[in-house]
């Protein structure tokens, strides 16, 4: 595939992100706190984030190793930074979250594996094919000086985040509390904040379609997600924070 011809698959996905929008504002996606059986068949919780979430490691390895392109440091770079978040992803996280006997709805883990699919055939697509747009000059660069402490800032912040959610619950318990610490102080879901962060920081170190087009479908798909979230803690806690945002500190 030329650069050209996955230039376009990316704005496609661009604006199926923008058209998928609206209706993430509108429909409470069923799984976690929201998980509901009117969704259909139910799985394992914990399996089913492995499962949804290993194809995009996956599927980027298969592209980015059997690309024409030369594969540079930069190249090598980004797929770790990559590869790194998902290998947490996969099967760090998973095996952490306290979640014994709850329930994911297969449909989601479907839609999810299409998902990660989609993104890491396009990002490995690119890193294998394209990789040598990162040269020699590629660790002095701007992208590269600016994007990656943006993806180390945002990756700390997703996963203190959610070691604070995980830790909340003793061994045995499956309740709900209030969240506090780091920036639950400002807002209701800073792990999803955090998570923002990190996939633009990866976009401006790439500067490729395919890493914008992740890193637009993230705000899509988590904006949604957190706002619930920050509805239910309210509609849930008389005495949640009323002056916490949801996701951005001191703007939403």
């Amino acid at each position: 595939m030329n650069e050209k011809a996955l230039n376009i698959l990316s704005v496609a996905w661009i604006a199926v992100a923008v058209v998928t929008l609206p209706f993430l504002l509108r429909i409470t996606q069923p799984y976690g706190r929201h998980a509901s059986k009117k969704w259909g068949a139910m799985m394992d919780n914990s399996l089913g984030w492995i499962i949804q979430e290993i194809p995009s490691p996956l599927v980027l390895s298969i592209f980015f190793f059997t690309g024409s392109g030369v594969k540079t440091p930069g190249a090598w770079l980004l797929w770790a930074l990559w590869m790194l978040h998902y290998l947490n992803r996969c099967f760090v996280y998973p095996l952490r979250i306290r979640t014994r006997g709850k329930k994911i709805p297969v449909l989601i883990v479907v839609s999810a594996i299409c998902f990660n699919c989609v993104n890491g055939f396009l990002n490995g697509s690119y890193l294998g094919n394209f990789g040598e747009v990162y040269g020699s000059d590629f660790f002095t660069s701007a992208q590269f000086l600016i994007g990656l402490p943006v993806f180390i800032i945002g990756a700390v912040i997703n996963n203190y985040s959610d070691s604070v959610l995980i830790n909340l619950r003793k061994p045995g318990e499956t309740g709900y509390k209030i969240p506090t610490g780091g920036l639950f102080k400002y807002v209701s879901c800073p792990n999803h904040f955090g998570e923002i962060v990190e996939w633009w920081g990866f976009a401006i170190v790439a500067m490729s379609l395919p890493a914008w087009s992740f890193s637009i479908w993230t705000i899509c798909n988590l904006i949604p997600r957190t706002l619930d979230n920050h509805r239910w803690y309210l509609d849930k806690f008389p005495d949640y924070p009323k002056d916490r945002k949801a996701v951005v500190p001191f703007v939403l």
